[in-house]
């Protein structure tokens, strides 16, 4: 097993508690981002940079999981293509995506999408993420710990 991180939007919390997993499990991770990011020296650890654009660190997990491996994202499309390919997905809030649930979070996502692009939900309608927190820390913590062994 191989841990693929989606780099660009990982709180630091949750950055921290990867590196320690791997290095406590000896596994690999893989950050993955469109700029770099500081990392410690460890064989473990790695930051690959890709080009800038849409997609582009997405793309580039996707081409490089193999079955078994584990994904830390919260992006939808992107998780739904890491479970096609035989990974797993984890976000960085302790949520697990799988084929039981990814198919409903994707039909929201696209509805909120269009009800966006038609201008039913206004810009101020929409909630943003809410901050990071200890209980997020915790169920990513624990969840990290269940699948990473």
């Amino acid at each position: 097993m191989q841990i693929w991180v989606d780099a660009d939007s990982v709180p630091l919390i949750a950055k921290d508690l990867i590196i320690k997993t791997a290095e406590r499990t000896k596994t690999m991770a893989i950050f993955v981002a469109n700029q770099p990011i500081k990392l410690r020296k460890s064989p473990l650890l790695i930051m690959t940079v890709v080009p800038s654009g849409f997609d582009k660190a997405d793309d580039y997990i996707v081409e490089q999981i193999q079955p078994g491996d584990l994904a830390i994202t919260s992006d939808i499309p992107l998780a739904n293509d890491i479970l096609d390919k035989g990974g797993m997905v984890l976000t960085t809030r302790g949520v697990v995506y799988d084929k039981n649930n990814i198919k409903q979070k994707l039909n929201m996502r696209d509805f909120m999408d269009t009800m966006r692009g038609t201008g039913v939900l206004e810009l101020q309608e929409m909630s943003g993420q809410k901050p990071y927190g200890d209980r997020d820390k915790k169920a990513f913590a624990d969840g990290l710990n269940r699948l990473v062994r």
